[in-house]
């Protein structure tokens, strides 16, 4: 069954990007400083040496990606190819993209299960600090890989700045490289087996 998976690189103060992050300079000053673990050998952009390239593989892996519009907007959509997957855009703007692959939906409920729908049997991958705020409180949010830089940038976009309520999670995967702590949660919701009592 498919899982809904945020992943999301972060600094130690819960940062995913620097100040002055803006379409001109998507993801803030310094930004690549949070992704210099997906440097393979070579130093570019690319599957990364060890165990760390299992995170690249399974977001390579997913069958639809899940972003809000202001992400979206930041790096041009991905230009219509987010490896290869459909591309649903979370906005309260109806306004279509030019882009063929790209769906434009309004509430996180229905954007998931269009997400979902069209991953089948894949995960869904979700983009963005919003968007993740919006699934996480709506309850349709199963999972979060967080790759923790350690680095403090003291100021930027939080993660989690906004919940509506504490959300229990339950670790089920740490991968401790020298570029980045690398943890996969799942949400416990309410009743399930591994919720405490």
């Amino acid at each position: 069954m498919s899982s809904s998976v945020l992943l999301m690189s972060m600094s130690a103060d819960g940062y995913i990007a620097g100040p002055d992050d803006r379409p001109g300079n998507p993801g803030g000053d310094d930004f690549m400083r949070l992704h210099e673990w997906y440097l393979n050998a070579d130093g570019e952009v690319g599957r990364p040496d060890g165990e760390p390239g299992e995170i690249w593989d399974e977001l390579h892996s997913t069958g639809a990606t899940l972003v809000g519009r202001r992400t979206a907007e930041q790096v041009d959509y991905y230009g219509g190819d987010h490896h290869g997957v459909p591309i649903f855009v979370l906005s309260r703007d109806p306004s279509p993209v030019d882009y063929e692959n790209v769906h434009v939906v309004s509430d996180i409920e229905t954007a998931m299960a269009q997400a979902k729908a069209a991953a089948g049997d894949k995960d869904v991958l979700v983009h963005g600090a919003v968007t993740a705020q919006l699934a996480l409180a709506a309850g349709v949010l199963d999972e979060l890989q967080i790759s923790q830089v350690p680095v403090l940038f003291g100021s930027g976009l939080r993660l989690f700045d906004v919940l509506p309520e504490r959300v229990e999670l339950e670790i089920v995967r740490v991968i401790d490289t020298p570029r980045a702590t690398h943890l996969r949660y799942r949400v416990r919701r309410s009743g399930s087996s591994t919720a405490s009592s």
